[in-house]
């Protein structure tokens, strides 16, 4: 079935709209969050074995940040996709690393990257044809 013959109604259009602008205001706080490391961050960082302090946060809150602005252009949105994909498996294993609990923190990044995708397959009808090939 090709690109043309997929239709794409307003309401799963402005679904994935939606899930992915929670999304990207979700990872614009974080990266905020980051960028201005405060006390709390910085707690949470050491926590997790990070010792750089609020150098490692601005690096990471950059790194974010990037991904995220990447994600948010619709252009760019599927390299702005894989590049989170990867910070967020990065922050389960860190999550994992520290033995924290697995529905609230390790998996965490998980649910956010199943948003991020389920989004931006919801909006974008050639990238749902790419990864989710129809049969005639």
């Amino acid at each position: 079935m090709s690109v043309e013959a997929q239709a794409i109604t307003p309401t799963v259009l402005w679904s994935g709209r939606v899930i992915s602008g929670l999304v990207i205001a979700f990872l614009l706080l974080d990266a905020g969050m980051k960028l201005v490391p405060i006390k709390p961050v910085i707690d949470a960082m050491q926590g997790l074995g990070f010792s750089g302090g609020s150098s490692q946060a601005r690096g990471m809150g950059i790194l974010l940040l990037a991904c995220t602005l990447l994600y948010a252009i619709p252009g760019t949105a599927p390299l702005g996709a894989l590049l989170l994909t990867g910070y967020l498996g990065g922050a389960i294993a860190v999550q994992l690393r520290a033995g924290n609990p697995w529905f609230s923190h390790v998996l965490f990044g998980g649910y956010v990257g199943i948003a991020l995708w389920a989004g931006l397959l919801l909006r974008s009808v050639p990238l749902r044809s790419l990864l989710l090939p129809t049969h005639p």
